[in-house]
């Protein structure tokens, strides 16, 4: 495990929107791994991620940091937004300190990137959380459509947020602590962006765009960042 010391003050992070259209009375539990191409730690979370993505229960998602690219071999999906990302969760936790790889369960749950047993026993707990929201998720081209309404009482306003992503690629790693080996990473963040603020009271009605063949997917989560009450996924 790779630690970063000395937490910068938590700054403002780019998200976006969110609603998941489920039949059932579950929610799809979101898994965010902050990892990089450049820490030798990671792979086995990487490969762990790579395992979620073919739940449809799950959306695991890879957000590449920038911080361990000085080493010797510069991530090229890293974003500095997801390293502000991550440094705002710290700061929620009372942490002074982050790492990779660390997954984030819910927008609430922090563990090591490669504790398998410990995720899934928070997934299946998310999963037993009753969802607050009902969401609808359409597609219309370049346009997502997205349509929720609560079912629950929410515990605040939450932040809509779009999130766009690679399924798959594989990287051959040059230098760094990874040199000479090819590594596949999955459901590969690249673009994480709030486009809307939602209070429940009424129902919620929103179009944005989404050009491109990547998945869409909609995250509605309470401010901080905090707690997700509702996720889906635009193939």
């Amino acid at each position: 495990m790779r630690r970063l010391i000395g937490l910068m003050s938590a700054a403002a992070i780019t998200v976006t929107l969110a609603v998941p259209a489920r039949a059932d009375d579950h929610l799809r539990v979101v898994v965010e791994l902050f990892t990089s191409q450049g820490c030798s730690s990671c792979p086995p979370a990487d490969e762990l991620l790579e395992r979620l993505a073919a739940r449809d229960d799950v959306l695991p998602l890879a957000l590449h940091v920038d911080y361990w690219d000085y080493i010797g071999w510069a991530d090229t999906f890293a974003d500095p937004g997801f390293t502000q990302r991550q440094k705002a969760y710290a700061h929620v936790a009372g942490s002074r300190t982050i790492f990779t790889p660390q997954m984030v369960v819910g927008g609430s749950d922090f563990l090591v990137g490669t504790r398998e047993m410990e995720l899934g026993e928070l997934i299946e707990r998310h999963r037993e959380d009753r969802p607050l929201v009902r969401l609808m998720l359409l597609r219309r081209g370049d346009v997502l459509e997205i349509r929720a309404e609560a079912v629950g009482r929410l515990p605040g306003a939450v932040l809509v947020q779009l999130v766009r992503y690679r399924p798959q690629e594989t990287v051959e790693i040059r230098r760094g602590e990874n040199a000479g080996r090819s590594i596949t990473y999955s459901n590969i963040v690249t673009d994480w962006r709030v486009v809307g603020r939602w209070d429940g009271q009424t129902p919620l009605a929103l179009q944005v765009d989404a050009p491109g063949s990547q998945p869409a997917a909609v995250i509605l989560q309470q401010e901080g960042p905090g707690a997700i009450v509702a996720a889906a996924v635009a193939e």
